[in-house]
């Protein structure tokens, strides 16, 4: 048999002189002994290559495999991971849709044109016994009044809506210098009406007893 035939298997069968050297005196007979028998029948020494080769070849295919699969879960937890933060914000969007829906539930939005609704002034400019002027009211909400209850109690007639107190003040006092001595402002909540301390309570009232209106900051 031929040198380097030897050479050849002691060199696949050992990889290298480090593992030699790790090697007993027990093993490094015994793979001689091996070393000599594959340098004989090189049949055994090609398949055993090839076994090897194969072998290689199939970790290496399994190595490639696994890195697919690593990027594959890389990119699925990379899409679960914005998935759950668009759940979070959709989450955090329908928190606060709550609350607005609480929020207007509690204090709902009013209609300014809708008087029946909330806090509202009117200027009354007299109350009358003898003269029903109830038939003026309808499509006319800035003049209205209370229809007498009975044939003893006047009608009391308002003129002007408005949802700024001092709004319908300015309008009273127009009232009054063209010679409506007797117009006043009452508040109506909710269509029913009220005392005015119940809707301005933190209002200072003057010596007439009417709110003082305040003082703007310079």
């Amino acid at each position: 048999m031929k040198p380097h035939v030897i050479v050849l298997s002691l060199a696949l069968i050992f990889s290298g002189s480090q593992v030699f050297a790790q090697l007993s005196k027990a093993e490094k007979k015994e793979w001689k002994k091996k070393a000599k028998q594959y340098a004989k029948n090189p049949a055994s020494l090609k398949e055993m290559t090839e076994a090897k080769q194969n072998a290689d070849n199939q970790v290496t295919k399994l190595n490639g495999d696994m890195k697919q699969m690593q990027s594959t879960l890389s990119d699925k937890n990379a899409r679960i991971a914005e998935l759950e933060d668009q759940l979070a914000r959709m989450r955090s969007e329908l928190s606060a849709s709550q609350a607005q829906l609480a929020e207007l539930k509690a204090n709902p939005v009013i209609n300014p044109m809708d008087f029946s609704k909330g806090v509202v002034f009117k200027v009354q400019v007299g109350a009358f016994k003898n003269k029903d002027l109830s038939k003026y009211f309808d499509n006319n909400p800035n003049f209205g009044g209370e229809a007498a209850k009975g044939s003893d109690e006047p009608q009391r007639i308002t003129i002007g809506i408005f949802r700024d107190y001092w709004e319908a003040d300015t309008f009273k006092k127009y009232m009054r210098d063209m010679g409506v001595k007797d117009a006043w402002i009452v508040p109506y909540r909710d269509g029913q009406r009220v005392e005015i301390k119940d809707v301005l309570p933190d209002v200072v009232l003057d010596k007439n007893g009417e709110p003082k209106k305040p003082k703007t900051k310079k």
